[in-house]
C-alpha cells in the first residue's frame, strides 16, 4: 500500500491478452485502487509475440479501463511486487489444474514476499473456454479474433503478423 492506496499486479504472459484476462483485470480494479497488468516472461514458454508486442496489444485492449497500467518485466514476480509496493497478486483460473498451479506459485511468492498476498479469481463462466493458446490457434487458422479480444488489439495483432511476413 502506497499513500493509503491499494495496489495489485495481474501478471501473465498475455500471448496475446484475451477477454478472459480483461475480465480478471476489470474485477481487480473493483478491489484495488491501482492495477498493474504485468506482461511477464516465462522461460518455459515459446511466444508468438515478443514482450514489447504483447505489452502494446495489452495496452490497446485495456485503454478504456481506468486505474490500469500495463508494464512488462523479465524478473521474478515477487520482486516486481516488492518494487511496486503491491498489496496483492491477482490471478485468474479456469479449472482445477489452473487452480493447483496457481496455488503452488502463490506459496512460492508468499515465501519471498509475504506483503503481496495472492488473490485467485475464478474465470467468469462464459469465458472459461478462452485461453491465449486458443487464440493462437485461431491466428494460425486465420480465424476472426474480435470474439476473443477488443478489435483494436485484434487489428494490432494482424498488423504485427503482416509485418513479420515481409
Amino acid at each position: 500500500m502506497k499513500d493509503g492506496k491499494t495496489i495489485a499486479i495481474v501478471p501473465g504472459s498475455f500471448d496475446p491478452i484475451t477477454y478472459g484476462h480483461i475480465d480478471i483485470v476489470k474485477r481487480a480494479t473493483e478491489l484495488y485502487d491501482t492495477v498493474y497488468l504485468a506482461v511477464m516472461i516465462n522461460d518455459q514458454k515459446k511466444y508468438l509475440f515478443n514482450i514489447e508486442e504483447r505489452e502494446l496489444i495489452a495496452q490497446l485492449a485495456l485503454e478504456n479501463i481506468e486505474n490500469v497500467m500495463v508494464i512488462s518485466s523479465s524478473g521474478m514476480l515477487w520482486k516486481l511486487a516488492e518494487e511496486l509496493c503491491a498489496d496483492a497478486i491477482v490471478k485468474g483460473y479456469r479449472n482445477q489444474t489452473d487452480y493447483d498451479y496457481e496455488m503452488k506459485m502463490a506459496e512460492f511468492n508468499a515465501e519471498h514476499n509475504p506483503n503481496a498476498r495472492t488473490v485467485l479469481l475464478k474465470a467468469s463462466e462464459n469465458l472459461e473456454f478462452l485461453s491465449s493458446t486458443f487464440v493462437r490457434q485461431e491466428i494460425a487458422e486465420n480465424g476472426t479474433l474480435d470474439r476473443f479480444l477488443p478489435s483494436k488489439a485484434a487489428a494490432k495483432i494482424k498488423e504485427i503478423l503482416l509485418s513479420k511476413e515481409k
